[in-house]
């Protein structure tokens, strides 16, 4: 893993990040507009952005309630030394659940921490001895309900 080196970013370019990553659906006539340039400057800047890969992605959020996955778990799993010696085998496991929303290598007394979604808990508990037990290399799974949603957002504080 390597820090990605990336063009300075100027206000203009804040200013379109901001402005996408709360509506991509914008035109580039509409952000231009709000941002204060004229369309195809602006338009090559959001090019440029998507090259760089500053801009990874545009992508449709659902509210997961509304489609019937009501419990979120974040789980804390720690490998057993076969498993930290197999860690590609893990994160390919890991990869392939869609349940798993997220995971996240971390430091100290637990390896991974997980964020799983399922319509309610007798899902998680299917999940968790069907799939994420069955993982080759676990030592200990540790889960915890989230109970309710204080913050969620997908946007990254880009105006300073």
């Amino acid at each position: 893993m390597g820090i990605y080196m990336h063009s300075e970013l100027d206000v203009y370019d804040r200013r379109i990040l901001a402005l996408l990553q709360e509506d991509a659906s914008l035109s580039s006539a509409q952000i231009a507009e709000q941002v204060g340039l004229s369309q195809s400057p602006c338009w090559r800047r959001i090019q440029r952005l998507k090259e760089e890969g500053v801009i990874r992605g545009q992508v449709t959020l659902l509210d997961r309630k509304k489609i019937g996955l009501n419990t979120q778990i974040f789980a804390e799993v720690k490998l057993n030394a076969h498993g930290r010696s197999n860690f590609t085998e893990f994160t390919e496991a890991i990869r392939g659940f869609p349940e798993v929303l997220e995971c996240y290598v971390l430091m100290g007394a637990v390896d991974f921490l997980l964020r799983i979604v399922t319509s309610d808990i007798e899902a998680y508990e299917r999940f968790f001895f069907e799939k994420l037990s069955m993982v080759p290399g676990i030592q200990e799974v540790n889960s915890i309900v989230a109970l309710s949603e204080i913050k969620s957002t997908t946007s990254l504080p880009v105006l300073r």
